[in-house]
């Protein structure tokens, strides 16, 4: 996905650089909730958000909850190859 940045001025969204787009294309725009926050965090929130990584406990498993782990692994993956040719497809209709 491309993104480009742009700018709301009397109610029309006006592109902050050209875009090479065929005309007519539409397009779907998020509009964000608030204002928008393109800061980096603080240092002080970086320095929290690392300490509660240091405390973060490594996860292990016991070998029957890694066989189970691996055994939906391979189901999750089984159904999603034999739903794989329904999804191309919708993906395909969507152009023309």
């Amino acid at each position: 996905m491309t993104t480009i940045r742009a700018t709301v001025r009397g109610g029309r969204i006006e592109l902050d650089e050209p875009i090479d787009l065929p005309d007519g294309t539409q397009l779907l725009i998020p509009i964000p909730d608030g204002e928008a926050d393109d800061e980096a965090m603080s240092p002080t929130e970086t320095a929290r958000v690392l300490a509660a990584m240091d405390r973060m406990e490594p996860l292990e498993m016991t070998a029957d909850e890694l066989a189970a782990w691996e055994a939906d692994r391979q189901a999750r993956r089984a159904a999603e190859k034999a739903d794989f040719a329904r999804r191309a497809a919708e993906v395909e209709g969507l152009w023309p």
